[in-house]
């Protein structure tokens, strides 16, 4: 499973290149844009074919999946700290059904000990960070956990068999498709690494 994240900042033709990954096989992409609001996000999807709306995982605005078909909402490292131990009041209004609940952890401890019925994880950093300057990897093992972890942090084609000796389930990208001058060919070349690992 590789998950592309959006990067922070738009970067230009971002909707259009979205549009062909999402053609060359990328099946969860993470809408992740803090500094977006609620019609800049709207604004955003319509940019993406509706046929592709039902892989995409929302991380902000979570109300947008009353008004998309989106695959899910996620849920950042603070936002799960306030709302996961009593999700109640704050799901009951969002039309969730066949749709996916993500986190992000940074502690594996933390993450194993999560009662909330998650569909999948994100624990970072595993490798120094590409977006983030002096973000150091941690190489956390996780295959004694028995749940679904997504490795996210300096993930390239060459971490990428390590990551998923670690016990990851599948990756999480951003720097290594973002900041590179072809992000299909390098969209392309990370799927594969996946996959030839598994087999």
């Amino acid at each position: 499973m590789i998950i592309v994240i959006a990067p922070e900042q738009d970067v230009p033709q971002e909707t259009e290149t979205l549009n062909i990954l999402f053609h060359n096989g990328l099946e969860c992409f993470h809408l992740r844009k803090p500094l977006k609001n609620y019609q800049e996000h709207v604004s955003y999807l319509n940019q993406i074919e509706t046929k592709y709306h039902h892989k995409i995982v929302v991380h902000h605005h979570h109300k947008l999946v009353n008004t998309f078909p989106l695959k899910g909402i996620h849920f950042t490292e603070q936002k799960r700290i306030d709302h996961i131990d009593n999700p109640g009041p704050y799901l009951k209004n969002l039309d969730l059904f066949g749709k996916t609940i993500s986190a992000s952890f940074h502690n594996p401890e933390v993450l194993a000990n999560c009662s909330f019925q998650l569909d999948y994880h994100l624990l970072s950093p595993i490798f120094d960070s590409i977006s983030k300057k002096n973000y150091s990897g941690k190489g956390f093992d996780v295959t004694a956990i028995d749940k679904s972890i997504i490795a996210l942090g300096g993930i390239t084609v060459n971490t990428i068999p390590q990551a998923l000796s670690l016990g990851f389930k599948g990756v999480a990208v951003l720097g290594s498709i973002w900041n590179t001058k072809n992000p299909i060919d390098q969209f392309i070349a990370l799927k594969k690494a996946v996959l030839n690992k598994i087999i």
